[in-house]
């Protein structure tokens, strides 16, 4: 199957691209997921935060948005101990933080699909470079979520939160997901 270009062999790194990146997220739940493991891949390789999604999922509560917001200061330093996952100490009390301002959110996919206007931006790129790292509405989303109270969401990180979430279909139009994901909204 044709990949784009960044996708490796890696087996979970292509069940990835093959079943999730791209794919317009609506449901709360993931779209916060996916925030934060975003947040928590600042500075790394996505493979690394991928290889330890299970494990978070795990020790984060299944990212119960409700019980990370009121997570409590032993908790956090416990999951500090935590090999399963990247132990930074700004990355792990962001998520506390960002489950709080999620919640101060009226509707938080609504807010989120807001900087694309509601529906799937469609990309048409086939070469390496002609994929942006940041644009306008990433810009545009990281102020708002910043204003908003959330932390780890810098423009680049929002941009590849919309593409992960399908906000931006940035598949390239040589990938086998391209024709699919370039029709869903």
């Amino acid at each position: 199957m044709p990949r784009c270009f960044w996708c490796p062999d890696d087996p979970l790194y292509a069940a990835y691209h093959d079943q999730e990146w791209g794919v317009p997220l609506r449901d709360a739940h993931a779209l916060f997921e996916l925030l934060l493991l975003e947040g928590f891949q600042a500075g790394l390789s996505w493979i690394t935060v991928l290889r330890k999604r299970e494990h978070y999922r795990k020790v984060m509560f299944g990212f119960d948005v409700q019980r990370l917001a009121v997570m409590t200061d032993a908790e956090i330093e416990a999951l500090l101990l935590d090999p399963g996952i990247v132990r930074n100490r700004l990355k792990v009390t962001g998520a506390r933080r960002n489950a709080q301002a999620w919640l101060a959110l009226k509707d938080p996919v609504e807010f989120l699909w807001s900087f694309v206007g509601g529906q799937p931006k469609i990309n048409h790129f086939t070469e390496r470079h002609e994929f942006p790292a940041v644009t306008p509405e990433a810009e545009a989303m990281s102020k708002g979520l910043k204003k908003a109270g959330f932390t780890f969401v810098g423009p680049t990180i929002c941009y590849a939160f919309m593409q992960a979430s399908g906000m931006v279909m940035d598949h390239a139009t040589t990938c086998d997901r391209y024709a699919e994901l370039s029709n869903a909204g």
